[in-house]
């Protein structure tokens, strides 16, 4: 289990680190673990009914499905039972899509977000995830910071799921889940908000609009994950953690940027959901 300790008149949980031997983080790589972490965070505070990669197929089914119903009712003679058969699937399908629409739609908004601002920042080193109605005053936060190593550039703006993606996505949860991050689950349905830092002058009012000044209650005792590159000079001591701040590493001309908190636009609001099972 993770163990609290005080700092600066804030309760805080000891740094979970995870370290990756590429030199570099690429974009994709940092987008599918913040992907993966939001899909954690919803299934194990009982925000989302199923794992994240679960319900996407789900809903892709349901579609699916629906759409070929109502081409087979819409070409097809076929006998008055029959159809009735056809007409009370198609309204479960409905059903069932109506349900997960507006979740997987915030979701898919929030997704493609994170992928534009990588896009203009790759090399961004803080992410924070606030799980509660205002997030001033959250019930959880989970603080993620990336400490990049080698500067690349990559001249594509793909985000394909690769092996390196996938192996530290996977590190990081179950990093979470031996540290019993999210142990106590949320009682009832809430709010999930995205915050990532990034230099003032950054503009995408499209998805992000700049919170300078944000800083949530100190009442509240964040969960911190340090993802990092292995490279010489770059160890992290948990007790160099500032308060509100989930990265205690600079870029070497970070001293010169002015870097604020920005707020997706984009929210997901949860599901009534029942005790998860641990998934992996």
């Amino acid at each position: 289990m993770m163990q609290a300790r005080e700092s600066g008149g804030r309760w805080e949980m000891d740094c979970i680190e995870i370290e990756t031997v590429a030199e570099a983080l690429e974009r994709s790589v940092i987008f599918h673990v913040v992907k993966e972490i939001i899909g954690y965070v919803l299934y194990m505070h009982q925000q989302i009914p199923d794992v994240l990669q679960d319900l996407c197929l789900e809903f892709d089914r349901l579609q699916s499905e629906s759409k070929i119903l109502e081409v087979v009712l819409s070409q097809m003679e076929m006998k008055s039972s029959c159809r009735r058969k056809h007409n009370g699937r198609l309204r479960d399908l409905k059903k069932g899509i109506r349900k997960l629409e507006k979740l997987m739609n915030s979701i898919a908004s929030l997704q493609t977000a994170m992928q534009q601002v990588l896009n203009e920042i790759p090399d961004i080193q803080e992410v924070i995830l606030v799980l509660g109605s205002n997030p001033v005053r959250p019930q959880h936060v989970y603080e993620m910071c990336f400490s990049h190593g080698k500067i690349t550039t990559e001249v594509t703006n793909d985000f394909t799921k690769c092996k390196a993606a996938e192996a530290l996505s996977r590190k990081a949860i179950r990093s979470l889940i031996s540290k019993g991050a999210a142990s106590m689950p949320y009682g009832g349905t809430t709010k999930l908000f995205i915050l990532v830092k990034a230099p003032s002058t950054f503009n995408l009012p499209v998805h992000f609009l700049p919170k300078r000044d944000f800083r949530y209650s100190k009442k509240i005792v964040p969960c911190r994950l340090h993802i990092k590159c292995r490279i010489r000079g770059q160890g992290m001591d948990a007790s160099q953690h500032s308060p509100q701040t989930a990265c205690p590493i600079k870029s070497p001309d970070s001293s010169s940027i002015d870097l604020i908190w920005f707020q997706c636009r984009h929210t997901i609001k949860g599901l009534a959901s029942t005790t998860p099972q641990i998934k992996e």
